[in-house]
Formats: structure tokens, sequence, C-alpha cells
């Protein structure tokens, strides 16, 4: 194992962050604390508990989620991005390091961006509403979890990705939508149920439930079936960037 090339891949990408702090930390942080304003003090305030949680508490796991996956997509995708559109890409494919090293480095500084934002914007809350942490490892578990798959997701993003354009497509189009529309800022249990069976179709449902489990102990769908969702997005995304190294899809020409 390369160390010391994964390290300096590693290092590089986090550097990044530090120049660009406002946009990296700052904006999420900001645009984060604005939804706690909004719905958790004003609109909050008007509303009943759900499920015997606060609804100002009970957003604060599909905010940092939301904040979470957008963040993860975009820091790994244009980590690998520019390298290729500089053409610099070339240099580590042709330093001693394996592609298991290069996506380590890569994923590695995406997802530990990711999890210092998310943790971030859970100490941003304490400010704005009271919650519990039930279960922190599980919390830290899936907040990992997460951060890591949707990293790697990214990662694919960037691979595939030949203008700028494309960079942003899947998270404003895709992501984004799925995000609202799995219960970030509901129970699902309110729905209709056909839409309650519809919404079982958005994976992004088994990620919020599983970290709303983590801090209330309250789940649309069952714990197990949230990390198994997870571990088997996160198998599909190490799969398929076996196979672009396989295969050198995008990477090599």
């Amino acid at each position: 194992m390369n160390w010391y090339g994964i390290a300096a891949i590693y290092k590089f990408e986090m550097s990044r962050t530090w120049r660009t702090l406002i946009q990296s930390v700052a904006s999420p942080v900001l645009s984060t604390s604005l939804y706690f304003i909004v719905f958790g003090a004003a609109i909050g305030s008007r509303m009943g508990d759900i499920e015997g949680v606060s609804y100002g508490a009970f957003i604060i796991p599909g905010l940092i989620m939301l904040a979470l996956l957008g963040e993860s997509i975009s820091n790994a995708a244009f980590g690998i991005f520019f390298p290729k559109f500089s053409g610099t890409i070339y240099e580590v494919l042709s330093a001693p390091v394996s592609p298991f090293e290069i996506v380590a480095g890569y994923v590695g500084a995406a997802a530990t961006k990711s999890i210092l934002l998310g943790l971030l914007i859970l100490a941003t809350a304490r400010f704005f509403v009271d919650y519990d942490i039930l279960h922190p490892f599980w919390m830290i578990t899936f907040l990992v979890l997460t951060a890591v798959s949707f990293s790697l997701f990214g990662f694919i993003i960037g691979i595939w990705a030949d203008d700028f354009q494309k960079l942003q497509i899947i998270p404003l189009m895709i992501i984004t939508p799925l995000t609202f529309l799995g219960g970030a800022f509901y129970s699902i249990s309110m729905l209709p149920e056909f839409w309650q069976k519809v919404t079982l179709f958005n994976p992004v449902v088994y990620l919020i439930s599983g970290f709303r489990w983590a801090f209330y102990g309250v789940a649309d769908v069952n714990m197990g079936l949230s990390v198994g969702m997870t571990l088997l997005f996160l198998f599909l995304c190490l799969t398929t960037v076996w196979w672009i190294f396989r295969t050198g899809y995008r990477i090599k020409t």
C-alpha cells in the first residue's frame, strides 16, 4: 500500500477546501441555517409534534442529509473532473499508485469534507432547536457510510461528465428532488397509502429514515432495511468504480 501516494492526493484535495472556505463551508451552513429559521422556528412553532418529536428537531436529520448528499457528490465530482479537464490525470495514472489508492485519496478527502460539514451543521442546529441523539454510534455510522457512498457516486459522475454542465445535472435534477421527497421535512406516514408505497422506491428515504432513527428512535422504515440499502448502494458504487478502472472508461482516453 502506497500511503505516501494516498496522502499526497488527500492533502491536495483537502487544501482546496481551505482555499474556498466560503463556497465549501460557509455557504452550505448558511443555507441550512435559513432552513432552520424558516421551517424550524417560524413554521415549526405553529405545528404540532411528529411522532413525539418537535417539528424543528424532526427536520434536523433531513437537513443534514440534504447538505451531506450534495456536498459529497460535488466535492468528489469536481475533485476528479479537474485533473481530467486539465490533463493532469495522466500524471496520477502514471504514478506508482494503484486504482484503489487513487480512489482512496480522492473519495477519502471528499468524504472527510462532507463529514466535517455535517457535524458543523449539527452543531449549528443547537442554536435554533433542542434535540437529542439516542444512538450516537449509529448516527456517526450513517454519517460516514452516506458520505463515503455518495463521494464514490460523485467520483463516478466526475469520470462520466465531459463538461461542467453535466457535473450539476444529477445533483440538481435527481438527488435534491429525491431528498425533498424522501421525508426530509415530513414523515412518509403522513402521506396517503398509495404515495407511501411509491415513496419506498426512493432510495433516499432509507438514508433519512435510518439517520432520524439514530437521533430519536423513530423511523419510517425498518432500521435493518435502511442499513442494508445503504450498504447495497455502497457496493454498487464500488463495483462501478472497479469497472471504470478495469476498462479505462473516460479516464484513460
